[in-house]
């Protein structure tokens, strides 16, 4: 396992690192026992991942990775969860609700500090509300000792170029110390503006759903190439119909999905690309492709000729 640090934290984080969201969601959509989930989460450790995230958000998830991580060391790995910033109907929650929710957080993580406290997919329309209301409650937790850094995923879902990284690491660098968004094959956009800002405020970037989807469904990747060809957005020319990124599979790069998780590291920005697989198996396949994070200068190059431009989330 390689491992960097995560932008102005200082943390040595492991290069792949575990997550507990998404279609998954540690097993729990997936049909795993408590047993099996504590397998898994132990075999993250075996395999030399030390960086978990989760949320709120995410189900029983905290409280799964309280239940497994509470019989480890403290000092073997680095947790980090989210809160929600919004209720229900899309209001702003108060102070006092995010407060509570952090302690809630901590309560079910099992422990008295986490280590990165961060605000849940913030949206762009949404981030000076959140800076003026949320952040002082987050960094009077910090003071505490509660947290020990702060930090937001972006709204990628909503803003496939990137705004709200690209706002807050213009506006307030200062305040944030992670920025997890979505960089990858098919979304290359964060590196037009959202990459090279972390870099230079050394931000540290959590690299989120790098592979889901459409990169490990050929059926979904050939239906979106098709698709983008028909729209004009990539050259009828430039990408078989069929298999379109079967070129990426050569020499020690044993899949598409190999290829994209490569991808997903090959950023100096990147500290840490999250996967959320709930089986060992592909588990081990994904932290075998990150053994050697990077890809032919002459594949990448025509990766970015083809997808950099398109800002939409895929």
């Amino acid at each position: 396992m390689q491992y960097r640090t995560l932008g102005r934290t200082g943390l040595n984080v492991s290069l792949v690192s575990y997550g507990s969201g998404g279609p998954s969601k540690l097993g729990q959509n997936t049909g795993l026992s408590p047993t099996e989930q504590d397998r898994l989460i132990q075999r993250c450790l075996d395999l030399g991942i030390n960086f978990f995230d989760t949320s709120e958000a995410y189900g029983d998830s905290e409280v799964i990775l309280g239940r497994t991580l509470s019989r480890v060391t403290e000092d073997s790995y680095v947790l980090a969860t989210k809160c929600r910033y919004k209720n229900g109907d899309g209001s702003l929650r108060s102070p006092g609700d995010v407060e509570r929710s952090v302690e809630a957080s901590l309560r079910r993580l099992n422990t008295d500090c986490v280590d990165i406290m961060q605000i849940h997919v913030l949206n762009s329309n949404d981030y000076f509300d959140v800076v003026d209301q949320h952040y002082p409650v987050l960094k009077r937790l910090q003071e505490q000792g509660k947290i020990r850094f702060i930090g937001f995923s972006e709204h990628f879902m909503g803003e496939g170029d990137h705004k709200s990284a690209v706002l807050a690491l213009k506006t307030h660098p200062e305040l944030w110390d992670t920025i997890m968004l979505k960089y990858g094959i098919l979304n290359l956009y964060a590196a037009k503006e959202a990459l090279p800002l972390a870099l230079e405020h050394n931000v540290g970037i959590i690299n989120m759903a790098a592979v889901r989807v459409k990169l490990p469904q050929p059926d979904l990747l050939r239906e979106q190439i098709s698709r983008w060809k028909q729209e004009g957005i990539v050259a009828q020319d430039s990408l078989p119909d069929e298999d379109p990124l079967g070129w990426l599979v050569h020499d020690d790069v044993d899949s598409v999905i190999d290829a994209a998780y490569k991808f997903a590291a090959d950023h100096p920005a990147i500290s840490t690309v999250l996967t959320g697989t709930s089986s060992v198996r592909h588990l081990e396949d994904n932290v075998k492709a990150l053994e050697k994070p990077t890809l032919p200068e002459a594949d990448k190059r025509r990766i970015r000729e083809i997808f950099g431009e398109i800002a939409v989330y895929i």
